[in-house]
């Protein structure tokens, strides 16, 4: 077997799935039997296939020489069963059982049937019924059938003869227009029963006529039902061309006969099936492909680019410009900063090494040690004379940082390599030689740069280029486009007289852009021609008819072309760019849509005038920038790149292109280089703030996503909850509870036990686990005592909570009560001092992040299937506790929907989830991966893909091989094969390099083939060094090495160290002379391996991580209310539900769960009135936050007008040019006058869902919610008027009209409000009884397989479309109604040649409204349309 044999590239076919085709018009799966009609089984076949199975087991076991039967007696014994199988067919094909005969008497009435038997299948069990009577009017729910099935009875019966009774004609024509909605199971089966019984039965018959003895007629109706019996003439040939490939095949290579074609996983599964599961091709070439998985992904565009010599110095020096200043080195240290970064592209490039090798065994080339010389001291003679002085150039980041640099440098050398291929063309075949190209193409360090290169040559030798896509296109299809009507004007200008003045203007693009760029050398000098320009355009030598026939033309002409040729200079744009990325500055402005919908409350306010923000600036704030891109994307402001000191910088231009001559000629042409080059800067400035705003959004996403990596990192970097007495990497048994969003008291509090081994062995509910107080004379709760046992019978070592609401704080306070008055204890250990003790158990708030996911996925079902939802959330919990890293890993790409950046909404999540990868990588390699419980365990295998030089499909294919080799690692060295032990190749030579010392293999004293070294960090290339320190920490000498090493093999030594239980001797090695010996002797750089060696020897693979991270109160607070700091603090007025009222105290609950309380004195400032006269339980009212406890979850808030008068602002630091204060004020003074509605007052009603929209406000308001969402607004009808909008679907808003009745005054909301007939009591119940009511029934409609999501003329088209392919069905479908929002079109078409017709259903709450009739649901609404339709047309019949 070799490593190819573990692409799963082929699909295997078990017993049922070989015996099962497909009927080609049906697509119904049937069965291949043996014998006629299914029912005798041909034995002798399956013994022969038996004895053929037998046979290939034999010869692969060895036991039969395969070449002792003759290649010709296979063949002929081969064609003798296909011959013999093909003739069973026939038999089978020939033949009528019960079923066929049945159906043949029911098409021919004349025909005599046997008596029935017992029935065989399923679906005729029912059969025929001796009283039904073919011609008897069937019901409503029996006219109409479903136009989703294939052809049914109404069908075959039209084909029939037509003596069928009158009355039945209008039923088979709409007898396929609508579903049967049965009320019944018996009705459905019944007709289930006459639709299969009818159903036209597609298999071929020879010989009927004379079998059957029917007559013309019945035999016509018997082929209309059968067929003729050739429909599968095309299986027989391609069976008999098949036989004839078997024969030539068996004549050709006599081995090969007996192969069956393998089928390939393609012939099987849809390509976005194997993608899915990463069984394509590609994915394949990736496993087989020695070199890590993440380089041949990333690497995949660049395959055919080999980098020489001069391109890799190159990338060096390109990578290090980049990274240099964001380093911030001393100088002294940025020559060896890129020596460094030049190696690590050596590791990459050359020896394929990934970050995590380079990090962990390339430690040395990433640190700068100096030797720096101490003062002597003559006190201590044998003191060193220097110290070495280190200093870390590249961290881990870094080395992330240039892998991404290094994949943009190969597309920029690619797209460069293009471009000279282009133009070596050019020179080659239209002998063109531009010393601009060949200037500026080796210095673009950029890909703008490249694409500045690129348009100008396509500016500059447009036709020369046309001519060379049609000599040779496809040298220059990467670059070729097709050129603008504006270059080809150009292109005839330049090849004309015009041109010649352009000429004149005395300098030319490339030597204006060598002065305004201020480099070293001489200055280019602008040149006046002797004639003005008007004059000289006048002339003949510049006018060009018919085209250019006057002098005006010409000129404008001519600047036109400058300033194109000024827009089009790569030098030009490079001095623009350069100013730019200097000086320029980004502003915002609000646009109208901006003007009313972000007020002081949206979070856009931020940036409503923002103004003269530095590029610096926002580089330092970029999801600021990038929410200001989304603002503008939603149409809310328009985000600007000015450039400051423009004018400034446009004189100093003006001098690098004017002439310095004085005269009156000089001046005229120096009026038209200006008004050229003002319009080449209109051009540049577009291209120029495109650009910076462009490259500052990729900057402020990398920057976000660089964010997201960080704060996953400090996630990942935490080792499981250390027990008491442990050491720091031992896993806890834990005790999780939750009482999820569930009230504390009431709803129950589910518990699951996790062993260490992530065993859940235990798990229940408890209800009442409050602890009584003897004082009061309570008692405890009836699940105390549970929990107790539960306790001191499983020992937890700590004791997990979390949940979905502020109530589980109460739930964590209650545990710590119990603990701490049960004294409730954890598991014994030792102390220090050898003394059994037990700390009392520690109860922990757990992040629930991942634990969320987990509950609702398919991974908990499969687990554990018969676990409540809350209990499998309490699994999650334990198991977070247990080991972070495992869960982190275990979400797959579902990692993204944990929040890490408050702004990581706003990027791509496949940049996202590449730096989440990174993060990733770097900790589980940094942890390392026990192979073999990666082998058994699913936990451990989600870590693989992670190690260094793996990935998803290199350790499927790992794990596979390991399973092949049965089942367990000894050594590291197995993984790359081993042929005497018959050891498959888990891995290539390079991609073990890569993965080897992160996968370890615990130590066994009593395996002789187990290494120590084989379960540290030290990677096998180093072994000898490990064994070389071991042996002189033990102080062997030569002779004593080769006897122990000869004896029991090279791990000895390390074997006997800790045998000897010497490790410690190893810190008394002197590792400074061995490092500087192997450098200069091998010139490897080992410092940090050898302290490594050092560290492992003493204690493998030690845990590194940091200990468990217990959450913050921050962090506890936007857990449990989903709010942060910026969307909850106190000044902010929020809505409340008022839960208890007394005269001195209201208790209120925010809808986060925060319960506040209200005091007296912050109630009302009316003195005269109790507060039970104000407000009554349940109801809602704004209130404003005083304080905010985030530990407790409380807030103290104020009921007070005064209070509430007084809006929240955020504070927000700005310079003072930075904020447009006057525009600010201006808006504010045109809001408020677009709001005084005829001096009238506005009203403010007490109720959250209330807003001061008007009908557009509100649709604005509702066009990002959710379909069902409502606002209650002001009335334009007057003060006893209030206005409902509510979203009906996208774009469609439907406004109410509420009468309020009762009012106490103008301003209070009525006691009784009125919709038409509907009468309700107040706005929450308005909304529930009315509004959501109607909201349910449109989820229906739109929800049911009827409904179309396309507008009324897309769903007529579906019908006309629908109705052309079935010319004899009908069809209907619902569409929304925008113009009339609350209504929806019925539409329908009774036939390929009727009319579309639609009728109007109305949404009312809890029902739907068609002609005047009520319908509760859809399918009655469906069954009720059928009725009306069916009685209109009987009625248009009469």
């Amino acid at each position: 077997m070799s490593a190819r044999d573990l692409i799963e590239g082929e699909a295997e076919l078990d017993d049922e799935e070989g015996d099962e085709s497909f009927d080609e018009e049906t697509g119904e799966v049937t069965r291949k039997t043996n014998g006629v009609n299914g029912h005798i089984d041909d034995s002798s076949e399956e013994e022969d296939d038996d004895d053929d199975e037998e046979a290939a087991r034999a010869v692969r076991e060895g036991f039969i020489v395969e070449d002792e039967e003759e290649p010709e007696e296979r063949a002929r014994r081969r064609r003798e069963k296909k011959k013999r199988r093909r003739e069973e067919r026939e038999e089978e094909e020939a033949g009528l059982d019960e079923e066929d005969l049945d159906l043949i008497g029911e098409a021919n009435p004349d025909f005599e049937r046997r008596a029935p038997s017992e029935p065989k299948l399923k679906r005729l069990k029912r059969g025929h019924k001796d009283d039904r009577d073919g011609r008897t009017p069937r019901g409503v729910g029996d006219i109409f059938d479903s136009d989703e099935e294939e052809d049914t009875a109404g069908d075959f019966e039209t084909r029939r003869p037509s003596h069928r009774a009158e009355g039945r004609k209008l039923e088979d024509e709409f007898a396929d227009f609508i579903e049967e909605d049965f009320s019944g199971d018996e009705g459905r089966d019944q007709h289930d029963d006459d639709e299969e019984v009818a159903r036209t039965v597609r298999r071929g018959y020879v010989g009927v006529k004379d079998a059957a003895g029917l007559d013309e007629t019945a035999l016509e109706d018997m082929k209309e039902a059968f067929g003729d019996g050739t429909e599968y003439d095309w299986a027989l040939d391609l069976q008999e061309q098949e036989d004839q490939e078997d024969r030539h095949a068996d004549s050709d290579d006599p081995e090969r006969s007996g192969l069956a074609k393998a089928i390939e996983l393609k012939d099987v599964f849809e390509p976005s099936q194997l993608a899915e599961r990463m069984l394509t091709d590609e994915d394949n070439l990736i496993r087989m492909t020695d070199e890590p998985e993440r380089f041949q992904i990333a690497r995949k565009p660049y395959k055919h680019l080999v980098l020489t010599d001069e391109q890799f110095k190159e990338e060096s020096i390109w990578i290090s410009n980049l990274m240099l200043p964001k380093k911030r080195l001393e100088p002294d240290l940025r020559d060896p900063f890129q020596k460094a970064v030049a190696k690590v592209l050596e590791f990459m490039i050359t020896d394929e090494y990934e970050v995590p090798f380079i990090f962990q065994h390339r430690k040395d080339y990433l640190i700068h040690a100096a030797k720096v010389a101490v003062t002597p001291d003559y006190n201590n003679p044998s003191a060193p004379q220097y110290v070495v002085s280190a200093e870390k150039l590249l961290n881990q980041s870094d080395l992330w940082d240039i892998f991404d640099l290094d994949l943009k440098f190969r597309a920029l050398v690619d797209k460069r390599n293009v471009l000279q291929r282009t133009y070596d063309n050019l020179v080659s075949i239209s002998n063109v030689h531009d010393d601009v190209f060949e200037e500026m193409l080796p210095a673009a360090v950029s890909m703008e740069e490249l694409q500045d290169v690129q348009d100008y040559l396509h500016f500059q030798h447009s036709s020369q280029l046309k001519d060379l896509t049609l000599v040779n296109g496809t040298e220059s299809h990467a670059t070729q486009r097709r050129p603008g009507a504006s270059k080809l004007i150009f292109e005839r200008i330049r090849n004309g007289k015009v041109y010649n003045l352009v000429r004149a203007f005395g300098i030319t693009a490339d030597a204006f852009a060598q002065n305004a760029l201020k480099r070293e050398g001489r200055r280019q000098y602008t040149e006046d021609p002797s004639e003005r320009p008007d004059d000289m355009a006048d002339s003949d030598s510049i006018l060009d008819p018919p085209d250019y026939s006057s002098g005006a033309q010409c000129l404008r002409a001519a600047k036109a072309v400058f300033a194109e040729e000024l827009a089009m200079s790569p030098k030009m744009r490079k001095v623009m760019r350069q100013t730019y990325y200097m000086d320029g500055v980004i502003e915002c402005f609000r646009t109208d849509k901006g003007l009313r919908k972000i007020d002081e409350q949206h979070p856009y306010y931020e940036f409503k005038y923002l103004r003269n923000q530095q590029l610096s600036d926002i580089a330092r704030q970029p999801d600021l920038f990038l929410r200001m891109l989304k603002a503008e994307e939603e149409g809310l402001v328009e985000v600007k790149v000015r450039l400051q000191g423009y004018d400034r910088f446009k004189q100093k231009l003006y001098s690098d292109l004017e002439s310095d001559n004085f005269s009156e000629v000089a001046d005229a042409w120096n009026r038209e280089r200006r008004e050229a080059l003002d319009m080449a800067l209109v051009k540049l400035d577009k291209i120029m703030a495109r650009g910076v705003k462009e490259n500052m959004k990729a900057e402020c996403e990398n920057q976000v996503a660089k964010s997201c990596r960080e704060e996953f990192l400090k996630k990942l970097d935490q080792a499981p909850y250390k027990p008491k007495g442990m050491i720091l990497g031992t896993v806890p048994r834990v005790l999780a509870l939750s009482n999820g969003s569930g009230i504390f008291g009431r709803e129950s509090i589910n518990w699951a036990w996790v062993e260490e081994d992530g065993r859940v062995l235990e798990n229940g509910k408890f209800l009442d686990l409050s602890v009584g107080d003897q004082e009061r004379g309570t008692e405890d709760g009836a699940d105390v005592r549970a929990f107790v046992e539960l306790v001191e019978r499983r020992k937890p070592d700590v004791i997990g909570v979390s949940g979905f609401s502020a109530d589980t704080r109460k739930l964590y306070k209650q545990l710590e009560d119990l603990v701490e008055q049960k004294n409730l204890r954890g598991a014994e250990y030792e102390d220090e001092d050898g003394n059994e003790r037990s700390d009392k158990l520690e109860v922990v708030t757990v992040n629930d992040e991942v634990a969320r996911l987990y509950q609702t996925s398919d991974r908990a079902n499969i687990e554990h299937p018969g676990f409540a939802p809350l209990t499998k959330y309490a699994v999650g919990l334990a198991k977070y506790l247990q080991n972070p890293m495992k869960e982190y890993a275990s979400l797959g790409k579902d990692i993204v929907s944990i929040s890490f950046d408050p702004s990581q909404q706003l990027l791509p999540q496949e940049k996202i989830l590449k730096q989440l990868e990174t993060a990733l990588v770097d900790m589980v390699n940094l942890c390392g991966v026990d192979i073999n419980e990666a082998v058994s365990d699913m936990y451990t295998a989600n870590l693989l893909p992670y190690v260094c030089g793996l990935g998803p499909r290199k350790a499927s294919q790992l794990l596979k091989a390991i399973n092949i080799n049965g089942g367990v690692v000894s050594t590291r060295a197995e993984l790359v094969g081993d042929p005497e032990q018959h050891k498959l190749a888990a891995v290539g030579p390079r991609v073990w390099n890569n993965c080897a010392s992160f996968l370890y293999i615990e130590f066994d004293s009593t395996e002789p083939e187990s290494d120590y070294l084989d379960n540290t960090r030290v990677h096998p290339e180093d072994y000898d060094l490990g064994r070389k320190m071991a042996a002189d920490a033990l102080e062997l000498d030569e002779e004593d090495i080769q006897a122990e090493t000869s004896e029991n093999g090279p791990g000895a030594i390390v074997r006997k160290l800790i045998k000897d239980d010497a490790q410690e001797k190893v810190n008394d090695l002197i590792l400074e002379e061995y490092a500087e010996q192997l450098e200069k002797n091998f010139n490897q750089r080992k410092r940090a391996t050898l302290e490594t060696i050092r560290a492992e020897l003493q204690q493998p693979y030690e845990e590194l991580r940091r200990n468990f991270a217990l959450l913050t109160t921050d962090e506890i607070f936007t857990m449990f209310t989903g709010e942060t700091r910026d969307s909850l603090c106190e000044g902010m007025i929020v809505p409340v539900s008022i839960k208890r009222v007394q005269d001195e105290v209201v208790e209120a609950r925010l809808d986060c769960g925060i319960e506040g309380t209200v005091p007296g004195h912050e109630i009302s400032e009316r003195l005269d009135v109790s507060a039970k006269q104000l407000y009554a339980i349940h109801q809602t009212v704004q209130a404003k936050i005083i304080y905010l406890n985030r530990k407790s979850l409380s807030a103290s808030l104020s009921l007070q007008e005064r209070q509430l008068r007084t809006p929240y602002r955020k504070e927000i630091d700005r310079l003072r040019d930075e904020w447009d204060e006057v525009q600010e004020q201006n808006d504010k003074e045109l809001m408020k006058e677009k709001n005084d509605v005829s001096g009238r007052t506005q009203r403010v009603i007490k109720h959250p869902l209330f807003k001061s929209f008007n009908a557009a406000q509100a649709e604005e308001y509702l066009g990002s919610q959710a379909r069902g969402d409502v606002v209650i607004r002001p009335s334009s009808k007057g003060l006893d008027h209030l206005a409902v909008t509510w979203k009906v679907s996208d774009n469609v808003y439907q406004h109410i009209d509420v009468l309020e009745m009762n009012k106490e005054n103008d301003y209070s909301a009525g006691k009784l409000l009125k919709i038409g007939r509907h009468t309700y009591s107040d706005l929450d119940e308005l909304i529930v009884n009315h509004v959501k009511a109607m909201a349910r029934k449109v989820d229906e409609m739109m929800l049911h397989e009827k409904f179309q999501n396309g507008s009324k003329a897309d769903t007529e088209r579906w019908l006309t479309t629908y109705t052309e392919a079935n010319p004899k069905r009908s069809v209907y479908n619902f569409c929304v109604n925008p113009k009339y929002p609350g209504y929806f079109y019925l539409c329908f078409k009774a036939g390929q040649h009727a009319q579309v017709q639609n009728w109007a259903v109305k949404v009312v709450p809890n029902a739907f409204e068609l002609q005047k009739n009520m319908y509760p649901d859809m399918r009655a609404l469906c069954n009720g349309f059928k009725l009306l339709f069916t009685n209109m047309q009987s009625g248009k019949r009469r």
